[in-house]
């Protein structure tokens, strides 16, 4: 797997922490967004063709195994759910994807069907918003093209902060926003990254329900024709936007089956409830038999 290296940003971290927020700096990496694209949206996001992802070998820390050995297939342009219990190994596996995971050592392969690198073509969408407090919305979204020294895009920056419904919000800094409008910047700085591969690590987890699914909704739309991989412990999350759901356990990974519908399926649909029971149930039973062993 090549390797890829975060950006020299001692000062940047430096007044993070002068902020309270200690994150590492390794978001946003020093390789450039591929020269191949082609138009997706009309309010001015351009794409990469998205490819499949493909997986297999086992992750070691400290010589202890901490999941695998595996092999899977993420869908080209397709939403993936990784459902599972906590400890199980599912946010380190979409970090080393990422490369944003330096102490786990992984023994296998991590590549794109199109047999480009990963470095460079993937986003990030975390649990978390991660805004830095002391810059306003527009600056936010602005953030991946002033780390890697490019110019920032002004008026596409506006154009999808525009699509998320933020346009009325762009000088105002994060303490100033709901955990919905906090998303939405997440969101649209993700959609400025211009990458095929999108990560998602439960990125509305925080949010209450009615938010949480407006939030679901948009992400769908405006990730569609992307490879994007979300991790979450949440069966009615799988249920609802999921083309292919993969159940991370102790033991290794399983698919299911999703509801026949397009998502973002209804809350109420009947084959989207069904299908929330019997992962539920799964997962209990699996979490059972781990805790058996």
């Amino acid at each position: 797997m090549p390797t890829r290296h975060a950006l020299p940003l001692q000062s940047y971290d430096n007044a993070r922490k002068r902020h309270g927020n200690t994150t590492p700096a390794t978001l946003f990496d020093d390789l450039p967004v591929s020269a191949f694209h082609r138009p997706a949206q009309d309010w001015g996001i351009y794409m990469t063709p998205a490819p499949s992802l493909l997986i297999s070998g086992s992750a070691w820390f400290d010589g202890t195994l901490l999941f695998g050995p595996l092999q899977l297939t993420i869908g080209a342009g397709k939403w993936t759910c990784l459902l599972g219990p906590s400890g199980v190994g599912k946010t380190t596996l979409l970090r080393l994807v990422a490369g944003l995971d330096a102490v786990t050592r992984f023994d296998g392969h991590l590549n794109a069907s199109d047999d480009l690198p990963l470095a460079g073509r993937t986003a990030l969408m975390a649990q978390s918003d991660l805004l830095m407090p002391w810059l306003n919305v527009t600056d936010n979204v602005l953030l991946g093209a002033r780390l890697r020294g490019k110019t920032p895009d002004h008026a596409r920056a506006a154009r999808v902060l525009g699509r998320v419904g933020l346009s009325d919000h762009t000088r105002k800094t994060p303490d100033a926003l709901s955990g919905g409008q906090r998303q939405r910047v997440a969101l649209a700085r993700t959609l400025m990254e211009d990458r095929p591969i999108v990560l998602l690590d439960e990125p509305f987890s925080a949010l209450d329900a009615r938010t949480r699914s407006q939030m679901q909704d948009l992400t769908v739309e405006l990730l569609s024709g992307r490879t994007v991989l979300m991790v979450t412990h949440d069966p009615a999350e799988a249920a609802r936007l999921a083309d292919t759901i993969l159940i991370m356990t102790e033991t290794g990974i399983s698919s299911f089956p999703p509801p026949p519908s397009p998502a973002p399926r209804a809350v109420d649909d009947g084959e989207t409830l069904k299908t929330q029971g019997q992962l539920l149930a799964l997962l209990r039973q699996t979490t059972q038999q781990d805790e058996s062993v």
